[in-house]
């Protein structure tokens, strides 16, 4: 995946609301997102090959979404299991430990993981070094060269999702703008190539309590229809 949006503790009520693109090779099969796990209960999609995710939430409202990031050292075992093993934690401070005592013990090639519940949100960057960065309350934006970067997409998206201070903006009215963010190829959020693009699209938006939608589009957002998933948590 390699644009994930975030709005942490903007909204009352509703702590996470969070919408990805999943870019990825056009031949890489992988299911629409269903209950992958049950205890605890998580809703995400799935990539068949490896058997991992790379985006989801589970029961306690806790988010976990992941993009990669280049760095020239090869992982032992799939980031998709890593985001996996990662929402079966109750809280984003426990996955936080997990994933350094993980990385201490196993190698995993770049990426560039957001943790995020109702009290704490991190962005942990991998490139053969960790970096640890906790995130304030507002809007984010993680593609593979960082979070709130100052790659030229990065910028882009956040102007784009980012409403001026006149606007009084509501929890629906922001999932439609990223929406629109997200099919945008001038951007650069939808990609279309030969071999590789934009495969699909997620809204994740968890309320107080961790009561959590998932709305996805099973393929590129400018063509797609997003749909609500059905056995949400």
């Amino acid at each position: 995946m390699c644009t994930l949006i975030v709005a942490w503790r903007v909204f009352d009520g509703t702590p996470i609301v969070a919408a990805a693109n999943r870019d990825e090779a056009l031949g890489r099969p992988s299911r629409s997102p269903a209950v992958l796990d049950r205890d605890p209960l998580v809703v995400a999609p799935q990539d068949e090959e490896a058997g991992g995710t790379w985006i989801g939430y589970n029961e306690h409202g806790l988010f976990v979404g992941v993009t990669n990031r280049p760095a020239e050292i090869d992982g032992e075992r799939s980031r998709g299991l890593l985001v996996r093993d990662a929402l079966s934690h109750e809280s984003s401070a426990d996955a936080l430990g997990f994933v350094h005592d993980e990385l201490a013990e196993r190698q995993y090639a770049g990426f560039n993981l957001l943790l995020a519940d109702a009290d704490e949100a991190t962005v942990l960057e991998w490139d053969g070094v960790l970096e640890t960065t906790p995130l304030d309350p507002g809007y984010h934006v993680v593609v593979n060269e960082g979070t709130n970067c100052d790659a030229p997409k990065s910028e882009r998206i956040l102007n784009a999702v980012h409403p001026d201070l006149s606007e009084d903006v509501s929890v629906a009215r922001w999932r439609e703008r990223t929406k629109t963010v997200l099919r945008d190829h001038d951007i650069g959020a939808c990609v279309h190539g030969d071999d590789y693009g934009t495969r699909s699209s997620s809204i994740v938006t968890i309320a107080d309590g961790g009561v959590g939608t998932y709305e996805f589009a099973d393929g590129p957002p400018c063509e797609t229809a997003y749909r609500s998933v059905e056995g949400h948590l």
